[in-house]
């Protein structure tokens, strides 16, 4: 199913106000806009959808080569390939594609699942998400944008910026690489995955040894792989 999503974000930055100027001359302003958000993506509802009140919701990042206005490209990996192909989950899947010419960014993202949790039975508290190269970039930077509201991460032969891991130490993680990856080195995700255990966290690493840049096919083949995912649930809140 394609979906097109359409949605205004506010975007604010303040300052304190002050009626007069500063001894240096300058005055606080306010910035208030709109932002507007367009995003084409796959929609796959699970067998008996209508009869739970809820489900769990798997996000797909493609990466840099699905990029574009054509969601048939968005089918060549990962899970939209094998809905294609006839396979069946017990999540709802949404498989968003990236505009050419750009990366994902985690507020746009943010967006798509404020929407989804309006428009489809989302089980808050069972969100994962889950990309390969660029989308695996992306799935780490959605976890420091939205920890608190994930679930689980599966970022696959991707990477980050360590210093993000301080924001979901404790999130549920299972990361994958290839040892012969010449595109983006598995040393990335082992940064990540290292960083994580040093503050504490139990995140996940599999290095297939053989495997180069593609290391997303045998992930996404394996059955383990989804129960995990619907074994995950988000933390409560700290109060």
């Amino acid at each position: 199913m394609l979906r097109t999503l359409v949605l205004a974000l506010v975007l604010m930055a303040s300052m304190a106000q002050f009626s007069v100027a500063d001894d240096a001359g300058q005055t606080a302003k306010k910035l208030e806009t709109t932002v507007r958000v367009e995003m084409s993506y796959l929609l796959y509802l699970p067998k008996d959808y209508d009869q739970k009140e809820s489900w769990p919701l798997l996000v797909f990042l493609h990466g840099s080569g699905e990029r574009g206005d054509d969601l048939e490209l968005v089918k060549t990996h990962g899970p939209p390939k094998l809905i294609a192909q006839g396979k069946e989950f017990p999540f709802i899947v949404v498989s968003p594609q990236c505009p050419k010419d750009r990366t994902w960014e985690p507020i746009e993202l943010n967006a798509l699942l404020d929407d989804l949790a309006k428009s489809c039975k989302v089980d808050p508290d069972r969100i994962c998400i889950t990309g390969l190269s660029m989308g695996g970039f992306g799935t780490w930077e959605l976890a420091a944008f939205a920890p608190s509201r994930l679930a689980a991460i599966a970022p696959i032969c991707g990477g980050g910026e360590v210093h993000w891991t301080r924001r979901f130490k404790d999130l549920p993680t299972w990361a994958f690489h290839g040892a012969k990856d010449m595109g983006v080195p598995v040393e990335r995700s082992q940064k990540m995955i290292d960083a994580m255990i040093k503050q504490g966290g139990t995140p996940k690493l599999t290095i297939y040894p053989e495997a180069g840049h593609d290391s997303w096919t045998e992930t996404y083949n394996n059955p383990e792989f989804y129960e995990w995912l619907l074994a995950q649930k988000r933390a409560p809140a700290a109060e």
